[in-house]
């Protein structure tokens, strides 16, 4: 019994350092998070100055990127991060003469500006903020839960680079399974993703299940029967008739081969066997 009320605090000492290493840790990665943040219009800051209380202000960063401070006035912050943006406050009150060694700490209240939005076939569309500096396409699927069952392969990436429209279409599966993917660019406040509903095509006639269908990529007319749980007793796939509406707008009905590709809006009609 000695020996065990003896370890008791040793469990303790050991549980507490446990403890203030995890909430070091967690501290540092959030610090990092806020540190990489560019503030953006829309934000709501705190802006403290040490020993001075006076100047304490919250204010939020306009459309400009400015924000206004006691005694300076208007100082722009936009598109800074959080460090820089407290180094240009102390520049500014000390060479306006208010203050020989200002130490400024930025507070990030809330969160408005650098948001892009997910519109589209994803699981959770909306907009969301950029909170760190890096932020590629890949995070911003993933901040909207990936794409839905009805989503196509394909994302658009719209938005401005260097004052100029900018739109991009990429391929959503290579961003993950090529490692040498190119694509997986850097989002930028204001940009929008995009995800189109999938390409389907119909089948109709002596099949199992006739109904629309997701063309996937390659997809032949044998692969598309095969989805529909292929001809009824009464069907035959020896008689199968394809409808496509060409480059004019024309519907024209083929007898396809199982091996042709199917394209969207492709319909397929099951007709009866001859026998």
């Amino acid at each position: 019994m000695h020996s065990m009320s003896q370890s008791h605090p040793l469990i303790w000492r050991v549980l507490l350092l446990c403890c203030l290493l995890f909430t070091g840790a967690a501290a540092l990665a959030q610090d990092q998070v806020t540190q990489d943040y560019r503030l953006g219009a829309g934000d709501t800051i705190r802006v403290l100055v040490f020993q001075s209380p006076d100047l304490t202000t919250d204010a939020r960063v306009s459309e400009s990127g400015a924000i206004t401070m006691p005694l300076v006035g208007g100082v722009t912050i936009g598109g800074l991060s959080i460090a820089n943006a407290e180094k240009k406050i102390a520049a500014a009150l000390k060479s306006g003469g208010f203050l020989q060694q200002p130490q400024v700490n930025i507070v990030l209240v809330q969160v408005r500006g650098n948001q892009v939005s997910v519109l589209g076939q994803v699981q959770r569309p909306g907009r969301f903020p950029l909170e760190i500096a890096n932020t590629r396409v890949s995070d911003v699927l993933a901040m909207a839960g990936g794409t839905t069952s009805t989503g196509d392969d394909t994302v658009i990436l719209s938005g401005m680079r260097d004052g100029k429209p900018f739109r991009k279409l990429i391929d959503i599966p290579a961003l993950f399974l090529d490692e040498e993917s190119g694509n997986n660019l850097l989002v930028a406040a204001g940009d929008t993703l995009y995800v189109h509903r999938a390409p389907v095509f119909y089948i109709y006639g002596e099949a199992q299940r006739a109904g629309p269908y997701r063309i996937e990529r390659g997809m032949t007319v044998m692969q598309g029967l095969a989805m529909g749980g292929g001809p009824t007793n009464r069907g035959s796939e020896s008689r199968l008739r394809l409808h496509r509406r060409d480059a004019s707008g024309v519907v024209q009905q083929t007898t396809p081969s199982l091996t042709d590709t199917l394209q969207q809006n492709d319909v397929i009609y099951v007709r009866e066997s001859l026998f």
